[in-house]
């Protein structure tokens, strides 16, 4: 469905899309800090998991924003487009 000239469905696919993208690079950073970790980088390994964390913020917000979409839609699509 398009609300002002927006594919809301392609919109969410995309923000699900860069969810997915995330989730892999979180699980990198999860797994690099655990081998930095055993292997004696202990700051390598903190900040690795400090960037895992952040990672997981990134997510949320995603999750928040596909939550939005919804209500966004629902109160963008009162607008009335005119042709000139």
């Amino acid at each position: 469905m398009c609300t002002n000239g927006v594919n809301t469905g392609q919109l969410e696919q995309m923000i699900e899309q860069i969810d997915d993208h995330v989730k892999l690079e979180r699980r990198w950073a999860h797994t690099l800090g655990h081998t930095a970790g055993d292997a004696g980088f202990a700051t390598v390994s903190e900040k690795l998991h400090a960037a895992q964390a952040l990672l997981d913020d990134v997510r949320a917000l995603l999750g928040e924003a596909k939550d939005a979409l919804e209500d966004d839609a629902e109160t963008a699509s009162n607008v009335t487009v005119n042709l000139v």
